[in-house]
């Protein structure tokens, strides 16, 4: 039977074919320090497992930011708090969604304000904290709906598979909502398709727009039915209004 040194290297070789390198690099670091022999057995096997566990960490949260179309850290929503620059209403509300409560409902996220009052950056604040527990995905709304319909028109087998795709991820972020008017039918009812299965699967959705609600149904082919269909279904939840507090200031006459 193997012992001490040769014992010691063995098993690092054995973690480095199970693909544990960092613990295999851990439990050789572990090996080498002073008293090793006298480390309590649990606290080893903290140590141990600790810096592989993180690592994993950190490469799921990598992998599901570059999915999502996102960069930056979690640490970035809790800089969306009332300031000078910009105030949150209702009061309060980016820290009670900072604890990403709403996506384990299934619950909707409705931003509005005007254009630079900061809903893109808590959109995807938002988002970047949710990669750490959910699989998310970021989209230009106008752009997410031409490639759609595209798709269904050349592979409805594709789309059929990226719409599947669109329905499993825990969180839908949907900027630039209605920034132009629909004038085409099919997206329409792509958009519809994806809101209403989302709502049905408890999933959670995240649209950003510089609209009020009251006006979305002159920005769907003033199709009413349509537009008030949408509208149930964003702003069923939590709405958020951001409101810019920057205002230029008249240059002062002589």
């Amino acid at each position: 039977m193997l012992t001490g040194t040769e014992l010691m290297n063995e098993l690092v070789d054995e973690l480095n074919e199970l693909k544990l390198s960092t613990m295999a690099a851990t439990l050789d670091d572990l090996y080498h320090r002073p008293g090793f022999l006298e480390m309590d057995r649990l606290t080893m096997i903290a140590e141990l497992i600790a810096p592989q566990f993180q690592e994993k960490v950190n490469t799921t949260l990598k992998n599901r930011l570059t999915a999502a179309h996102l960069k930056g850290s979690p640490e970035e929503l809790t800089d969306c708090v009332d300031s000078d620059k910009r105030e949150y209403l209702p009061t309060g509300i980016t820290e009670m969604l900072s604890s990403l409560d709403f996506i384990e409902r299934g619950y909707n996220l409705c931003i509005l304000g005007e254009s630079d009052a900061g809903k893109s950056y808590l959109a995807k604040a938002i988002g970047i904290k949710a990669c750490n527990r959910y699989n998310v995905g970021y989209f230009h709304s106008e752009e997410l709906l031409e490639s759609m319909v595209a798709l269904k028109e050349q592979d409805y087998d594709k789309y059929a598979r990226k719409m599947k795709k669109y329905l499993k991820w825990e969180l839908i972020i949907l900027d630039d909502f209605l920034l132009h008017t629909i004038t085409d039918e099919r997206e329409i009812k792509i958009l519809f398709e994806l809101l209403e299965k989302r709502n049905e699967q408890r999933k959670s959705t995240i649209v950003c727009s510089q609209r009020d609600p009251a006006s979305w149904k002159a920005m769907i082919l003033n199709d009413e039915v349509s537009a008030n269909s949408i509208m149930k279904r964003v702003t069923k939840h939590y709405t958020i209004k951001i409101l810019s507090l920057i205002h230029i200031s008249e240059p002062t006459r002589p």
